[in-house]
């Protein structure tokens, strides 16, 4: 009987030891973002009485999803050693064509369809510039961000679009089997594009146009299509948040998003992904999207104002950073 319990007792210590290291490699691997998350959470609980409530964090839920879709497409293109400025004014022009389309009395369809073309036309042009032309993807992208903000302004002279229709809404207040509309679509592009980045030569390539350029265009890789897919993938995604985003505010506005660019690039640097040699992932990025959902709906909920909040954020973004840097060398 002693025999079996010391059996016993010793499988325990072993599968405890076994879930302990575990947790030591999780947490020598894991991305700043995953501390961030938490240390936020348990923060905010203790701080405020309406953090943890289940009305609140639906309303973080439906939030971030906008910022994770955005920051998918972010992801793939910082993979690439790029990066891209002008998601947020994409976003606001395709939102705002959408609107015009609805309100001129055409077909929601079409005019989705128009929204998903803005998202593509711009994403194409920048990759070009930035592929064949050999520009710097700062310089681009911070020039079509000029360009399609000021495009959704003389559009509209400045003002929303308002009397969309009904069905529009759809898009942010829908539920499908108890989970609303933006939450599936969110699961959907996440799935479209861990598929597209993990199971796709398109993939592959975008790990290796980051990590080994010029190996890819030795092999006769075409390089500079691959890596124009990437920025078009981007304005794609954009354009898809758009419908969310003008759902949630039943109205179209030139400036809507701007500035989510910069959440959407601190998502992906809190998820672990590198500017460098094409590392990091979409897991991450999503892990990030909710570290910076998490932070502005807090900073909500103390009293901070909107001019302080993006400071708060690169505040976290390098202390996430320098954790990081810490434990790389330790």
């Amino acid at each position: 009987m002693l025999q079996v319990m010391d059996q016993e007792n010793g499988v325990t210590e072993r599968n405890a030891m076994g879930w302990w290291s575990l947790a030591k490699g999780y947490a020598a691997t894991a991305p700043g973002a995953v501390y961030v998350l938490v240390t936020m959470s348990l923060v905010l609980t203790l701080w405020t009485r309406g953090f943890l409530t289940v009305t609140n964090l639906t309303n973080i839920a439906l939030q971030v999803a906008v910022l994770v879709i955005v920051a998918l497409g972010m992801t793939l293109i910082i993979l690439t050693e790029g990066i891209d400025l002008s998601l947020g004014s994409v976003l606001g022009l395709a939102g705002v064509v959408m609107g015009l389309l609805i309100t001129g009395g055409w077909w929601l369809p079409v005019a989705m369809a128009a929204a998903l073309g803005v998202g593509a036309a711009f994403g194409l042009l920048n990759g070009v510039l930035i592929s064949c032309v050999e520009m710097p993807p700062f310089v681009v992208t911070l020039g079509t961000f000029g360009m399609a903000q000021s495009l959704a302004m003389v559009l509209t002279e400045g003002d929303s679009i308002t009397g969309l229709r009904s069905s529009i809404r759809w898009f942010n207040e829908g539920v499908l089997l108890g989970v609303s509309v933006p939450i599936w679509v969110t699961a959907a592009l996440f799935g479209l594009t861990y598929l597209l980045l993990y199971h796709t030569i398109f993939g592959r390539y975008v790990f290796a146009i980051g990590g080994n350029r010029q190996a890819l265009i030795l092999a006769g890789v075409r390089v500079r299509a691959w890596q124009t897919g990437v920025y078009i993938y981007g304005g794609l995604l954009a354009a898809v948040a758009a419908f969310i985003m003008t759902a949630r505010m039943n109205a179209a506005h030139p400036t809507i998003a701007i500035g989510l660019e910069f959440d959407a690039i601190a998502a992906v640097i809190l998820g672990g992904t590198s500017f460098e040699k094409g590392k990091g992932g979409i897991s991450g990025t999503v892990v990030g999207a909710m570290a910076v959902g998490v932070l502005r709906n807090g900073l909500n909920l103390i009293g901070l104002s909107t001019e302080w909040q993006v400071a708060a954020v690169g505040i976290v973004i390098i202390l996430a950073i320098a954790l990081d840097s810490l434990r790389a060398l330790a």
